[in-house]
Parts: structure tokens; C-alpha cells; sequence
């Protein structure tokens, strides 16, 4: 899967060192052979309203789609984490109520600990988001705890304009067609049909083949590398 097929770039309009910094760092990541004991995880977020009828809905019928009223009630915004191996063919989501430093360190103690407990550590790409750092383990957990999560943790930072460098991001944009596209009204709900959809994807171990190395980037990015001066 070519990320240019699945989303739209977003790519500084001059040269960058930062960003191509962060986005060689990435694509040498994504190009490491499978190993178990370091696996390469993938994480992203989103939110989602929840909605809820107004009026009941009438149901599908021969060659009609089901039918909603325009009118509906706002029931607030659940967050979603999502955490996705690209070689293991393995994705996780997680419905929780905020997402702040504490709801991402439980997220990755939850990763460390219960997804990948045999694992040495996590090769981890994520967006450079405030709440996605080492510190955030240390506002949810004692000291002894945080730094033992942090020791097992190689984190990677997608670059500033540089989200379509994350697989997490591939998935949750297909969870969004397939599963997201329709009103849902509580978070119990939203949490039942995230995990029907990671539970029938890792079934099938669908997994992303991505091809754009750091020697294509060199090639079709060439223009947002700093010019070397004589």
C-alpha cells in the first residue's frame, strides 16, 4: 500500500531539515525486518461525536438505504486511541472518555504489558503531539514504574506536516469508512464496534506493505532538502 494512494500528502512548501530529519528517521524505521523482540508499532488518535436519534430511524429495504432524520442530539466526543503493527498484521483500539498525559501512558502501559509482554520493547511511531512523550509516564505512574515502561520504549517522531508518515493513520482512516460513517450515541456502543472491527482485521491479518524508502524520498522530495554550500 503506497501512502499516496490512501492520503493526501502534506508536505512543507521549502527546504526543511526538520522535516526530512524526522521523515528519514521514520522511513528507516519502516524498513527494518520484522523482529519480536522490537517490534514497530504505529500509534494515532482521533475523536468522534457521539450522536444520537431524535426520531427513529427506518431500517433498510430492497434497493434503499436506511434512512435518518436530519435532527439528532449531541451525547459529547469520546476519544480514540489506535495501535497497529504493520508486519503483524495486528491493530488495537481504544475508546476512552479524554486524552490526556494520563489517558496516553495507560494506553502504553496497556501496550507494553498486556499487547506485547515478551517483547524486550516497542519501536513506536507516533506525531509529535505534547501528551506523546516519556513525561507523560511519570504524571500517571510512580517513578520505579514510569521509567521501567520508558526503558522499553525507541520513540519516533513523524515530522511537523507529516502525519501521512504514520500507518496508525492509514488505519484509523479506514476505520472511519467502515465503521465510524453512522451515528453513534455512547461510548460502550463505539468501543463494541472498534473492537468487532480490529478483532475481524486481525483475523485477516491485514496488514499495510509500504513501499516509499528514504531513497525516494531523496528523489521525489528532493526540493525540501537543505542545498549543501561549497
Amino acid at each position: 500500500m503506497k501512502p499516496h494512494l490512501q492520503r493526501c500528502w502534506c508536505i512543507p512548501p521549502q527546504q526543511n531539515a526538520a522535516f526530512v530529519a524526522a521523515m528519514e528517521d521514520v522511513l528507516d524505521v519502516y524498513c527494518l525486518p520484522y523482529d519480536a523482540a522490537w517490534p514497530v508499532v504505529c500509534m494515532d488518535e482521533t475523536n468522534k461525536q457521539l450522536v444520537g436519534e431524535t426520531r427513529q430511524s427506518l431500517p433498510t429495504a430492497a434497493g434503499q438505504s436506511a434512512r435518518y432524520d436530519v435532527e439528532y442530539e449531541r451525547c459529547g466526543v469520546a476519544n480514540l486511541f489506535l495501535f497497529t503493527e504493520p508486519l503483524g498484521g495486528w491493530r488495537r483500539v481504544t475508546v476512552t472518555e479524554h486524552r490526556t498525559r494520563p489517558d496516553w501512558a495507560r494506553q502504553i502501559r496497556h501496550l507494553l504489558e498486556v499487547d506485547y509482554p515478551d517483547a524486550v520493547g516497542i519501536r513506536l511511531v507516533m506525531d509529535n503531539l505534547n501528551t506523546h512523550g516519556i513525561a507523560s509516564l511519570y504524571e500517571a505512574f510512580d517513578p520505579v514504574q514510569a521509567r521501567g515502561l520508558a526503558k522499553r520504549l525507541d520513540l519516533h517522531y513523524t515530522p511537523k506536516h507529516g502525519s501521512w508518515l504514520n500507518i496508525a493513520e492509514i488505519e484509523l482512516a479506514v476505520l472511519a469508512r467502515q465503521c465510524l460513517d453512522r451515528r453513534i450515541d455512547n461510548s460502550e456502543s463505539l468501543q463494541h464496534e472498534c473492537s468487532a472491527w480490529d478483532t475481524d482485521r486481525n483475523q485477516r491479518q491485514t496488514g499495510v506493505d509500504w513501499q516509499f524508502t528514504t531513497d525516494d524520498a531523496r528523489i521525489k522530495l528532493k526540493r525540501l532538502y537543505p542545498q549543501m554550500k561549497e
